[in-house]
């Protein structure tokens, strides 16, 4: 009979119930964490690609041959 006593005394406790409370929080909120991490993921990678096609197809000229530049600093006349 103490046998049943002692299952019923641990069934009725319930000082692990935070315990599992909180590892349910904790998971959740990891989870919802690497959700987000996926999504802002591929979000930064396409506007990283079109920045390196951007970059990429760039050109640079050399100092004294800017192109466009008219009268403004490093260009111009000097009149």
């Amino acid at each position: 009979m103490k046998l049943f006593a002692n299952i019923k005394t641990f069934a009725a406790d319930e000082s692990g119930a935070v315990t599992v409370d909180w590892v349910v929080l904790t998971a959740a909120i990891v989870g919802l964490g690497i959700a987000v991490i996926a999504s802002v993921r591929s979000g930064t990678e396409s506007v990283g690609n079109q920045i390196q096609a951007s970059l990429s197809s760039a050109q640079i000229d050399l100092l004294g041959n800017l192109s466009g530049n008219q009268g403004g600093a490093g260009g111009g006349t000097g009149d």
